[in-house]
């Protein structure tokens, strides 16, 4: 899926991690409902964002003109119980972007840079968020994708597991 007019995706290096930070809080403000955190004494989220960055992690972030809107920390995931593969680590488009395509465009971007196995994790309370990835994983796999449930800290999780392969697969504009 190609971004809305006015719209583009940049790969970020661990010197927007102020920036970075401040996007969390709003993140962070949404799985608060979920998660039941709070803030901390400062009233403020607090989220260690330079891990976004070790490991090999890569974090790309959408623009609306010069605005962020958003990120997409990517990461790689060992479990004991599956092949390595990339994760989606963290995903997150501000609410007044949210439903116009930033986010299917984002995910769809991330994934065409990162060609081969994939896993999508989502906290299955999260419930606009379920149908989201369902689909945005549906889409980009072409239908060949799994979704298991799995439990991690007396939480279900829904596990999305597919192979990017963007051959021949539209790109969106990045920078």
């Amino acid at each position: 899926m190609s971004l809305p007019d006015g719209f583009r995706i940049v790969r970020r290096d661990v010197s927007f991690a102020p920036q970075l930070a401040n996007l969390f809080e709003h993140y962070l403000h949404d799985m608060a409902e979920w998660f039941q955190f709070d803030t901390g004494p400062d009233g403020a989220y607090r989220y260690p964002v330079h891990g976004c960055w070790q490991d090999d992690g890569v974090v790309y972030v959408p623009y609306a003109g010069n605005i962020p809107i958003g990120f997409a920390a990517v990461a790689w995931l060992a479990a004991e119980d599956q092949a390595e593969c990339r994760d989606m680590k963290e995903f997150f488009v501000v609410r007044r972007h949210r439903h116009g395509g930033v986010a299917d465009a984002l995910a769809g971007h991330v994934w065409d840079r990162h060609p081969g196995p994939w896993v999508v994790r989502v906290y299955r309370g999260n419930r606009p968020a379920l149908p989201f990835w369902r689909r945005a994983v549906a889409a980009h796999s072409s239908g060949a994708f799994s979704e298991t449930e799995q439990q991690s800290n007396d939480k279900s999780w829904s596990y999305f597991s597919f192979v990017s392969d963007p051959v021949n697969r539209e790109t969106t504009p990045s920078s």
